[in-house]
């Protein structure tokens, strides 16, 4: 169970306690076990300031205070709060990360013909950039348009086999799972079944995704379709 800690004190040396943290991540690598950190100032109070920690574990954690350098570190935190620091331990019992439920949402609902998915959760102004297709697909009209050639071309689903979220972009890693049904791209049905894999890089504000980045092999494709040499 993951696991955090948060991290409560007043201090006006904000520089130095960031220079102190930066410290403690020098000496400790390929030995800590934190997997994140976020250190935050109060709006209504400078001074205020709140530091998140995460883990895999409490265990982990653990592991973590023990180390020489946590302690010789803490130990110089304190000298620069105007009070010892307050501690909250907490086991993570719900992690909701919006974003990456959104990106997933699209690659499911799209597999299943539900195109409308696309003007529910994406900018008017999407902007589409997949290295499988000449040039960008400018807003959401344009998006459509291009999933309605797999829709209509393909029976498929999409396996996410993992995704990283950080500050407004979600990375997808996906494999395509599909059997062509009708024309595509000129070339008659063939009822073959194909897999295609790649990365998908979506950029998020406002809670819509407003920019998308398609990586995968195109050219694996046509020559599971026979309309590649190597077939």
């Amino acid at each position: 169970m993951t696991f955090v800690q948060i991290i409560d004190c007043k201090t006006d040396k904000l520089d130095d306690l960031n220079r102190l943290m930066d410290t403690w991540v020098e000496t400790t690598k390929g030995r800590r076990t934190a997997s994140h950190a976020v250190v935050g100032t109060d709006r209504s109070d400078a001074t205020h300031v709140v530091e998140i920690v995460e883990f895999p574990s409490y265990e982990e954690a653990m592991k973590n205070s023990s180390l020489p350098e946590t302690d010789r570190i803490f130990r110089e935190m304190v000298a620069l709060c105007d009070a010892p620091p307050t501690f909250t331990d907490l086991d993570v019992v719900r992690d909701a990360q919006f974003n990456k439920a959104t990106a997933t949402r699209v690659f499911d609902e799209i597999a299943k013909g539900n195109l409308d998915v696309i003007n529910e959760c994406m900018a008017e102004d999407y902007l589409d950039h997949d290295y499988g297709s000449e040039g960008d697909a400018l807003g959401i009209a344009a998006f459509r348009e291009r999933c309605g050639g797999y829709v209509n071309a393909f029976d498929f689903t999409f396996s996410v086999e993992s995704q990283i979220a950080e500050g407004d972009e979600v990375a997808t890693r996906w494999t395509w799972h599909a059997t062509q049904k009708a024309d595509f791209m000129g070339m008659p049905s063939t009822g073959k079944s194909v897999v295609g894999r790649g990365t998908t890089t979506f950029r998020f504000a406002d809670g819509k995704i407003k920019e998308g980045w398609w990586q995968w092999d195109v050219m694996s494709l046509m020559r599971q379709l026979g309309m590649a040499p190597g077939a």
